[in-house]
């Protein structure tokens, strides 16, 4: 997961992780290993909507 705020840092994705991604954040993830990436996400408070989101350019070049 690569996320930029303030900061940039990339954060390796594993079974049990748990990560934030605060309001106004850019992130992208992908999955580099032989099994699909599975993940849960909640938004908290409940996602306003999809003019909330923003296509951002991030490190990695988008496949689907």
């Amino acid at each position: 997961m690569w996320r930029k705020d303030e900061t940039e840092e990339e954060v390796a994705l594993a079974p049990g992780t748990c990560l934030t991604i605060p309001l106004g954040t850019h992130f992208q993830f992908r999955c580099t290993g032989n099994v699909p990436l599975e993940a849960v996400a909640i938004t908290m408070p409940p996602w306003p909507g999809e003019d909330e989101a923003v296509f951002v350019d991030g490190p990695w070049q988008a496949t689907v």
